[in-house]
């Protein structure tokens, strides 16, 4: 290795040390309502203290959404979760096994009758995060919120 060579890769290696890290972190989670030690999971690394409720409310929201209307509450499907965190944002990629949201029903409304069951979880998602996108298919959700 010439004089040369060697200094690019000294280099290279400097500037990866002095790169923020970005943190990755795959989950898989059996299609249940018991969710509430999950979503502490997917905020362990994160001072909590500098993140509100709504937060957690809105991850809650996101993973309910696609156990109950993605999966369908079938016990033999998953979810899976790919947390992002870089030194900007913490991202939340949540996907279900089930045949996706069409986009006309991707609204961030209240439902019009008060009195509703359904139709909350969407406004509140969309209350708590910064920036949210679909898949095509409609059946990953990616919540993202600015450090």
């Amino acid at each position: 290795m010439s004089f040369f060579q060697g200094k690019i890769l000294l280099n290279f290696i400097i500037d990866l040390l002095n790169k923020p890290a970005i943190n990755w972190s795959n989950f898989e989670l059996n299609s249940s309502l018991q969710l509430n030690d999950f979503v502490d999971l997917l905020l362990e690394p994160l001072n909590t203290s500098q993140y509100s409720y709504n937060i957690k409310l809105g991850l809650h929201e996101a993973l309910i959404n696609a156990v109950t209307h993605g999966n369908k509450l079938d016990p033999n499907k998953s979810i899976r979760v790919r947390r992002i965190i870089t030194p900007n944002w913490c991202v939340w990629q949540i996907q279900d096994q089930g045949n996706g949201l069409e986009i006309k029903k991707r609204l961030y409304k209240l439902p019009k009758k008060f009195t509703s069951f359904n139709g909350r979880g969407l406004y509140i998602i969309n209350e708590c995060f910064d920036d949210i996108r679909w898949s095509n298919k409609g059946n990953r959700l990616q919540l993202a919120l600015k450090r």
